[in-house]
């Protein structure tokens, strides 16, 4: 697998951790969108994509996430510490939707994206930066013709 591309798009909020949201292209053919580059207390790092985990009313049975203290639906009261516990003992409250399933991977991914993440931030700091646009919307499935 080869990264082909990685597009960069800076966060305005400067006190928070979160710097840039990216997108990796592979090979050409697969992207992967909402990849996070996180300042660290090391340096920066990748997260991956997620999704918010949740579960069900026991009353409703209405979809509700995981911190959330009342049904969105019926208004019941939910129970606390609904969320499984990591190895750790820490709430799991966020899922990966994409990943990469060894460290190599992960490394080779960290270390392209924090590239061209400090290179967009470099840009940045030059008279007439334009931010990059991220990917165009792509909602709109082409007609297959047979």
């Amino acid at each position: 697998m080869e990264i082909t591309e990685v597009r960069v798009k800076l966060v305005e909020n400067k006190d928070d951790r979160l710097k840039a949201f990216c997108s990796v292209t592979m090979d050409d053919e697969f992207v992967v969108r909402d990849i996070k580059v996180i300042e660290g207390t090391s340096g920066y790092f990748v997260a991956m994509p997620s999704r918010k985990m949740s579960d069900h009313c026991e009353k409703c049975g209405s979809k509700n996430h995981l911190r959330a203290k009342f049904c969105n639906n019926c208004g019941g009261s939910l129970p606390e510490n609904r969320a499984k516990k990591d190895i750790k003992g820490r709430m799991k409250l966020h899922a990966d939707i994409a990943h990469p399933i060894n460290a190599e991977c992960r490394k080779g991914i960290q270390d392209k994206v924090t590239v061209a993440f400090e290179k967009e931030l470099a840009l940045s700091q030059e008279p007439g930066y334009k931010p990059m646009e991220l990917d165009e919307p792509d909602d709109e499935v082409p007609e297959i013709v047979s």
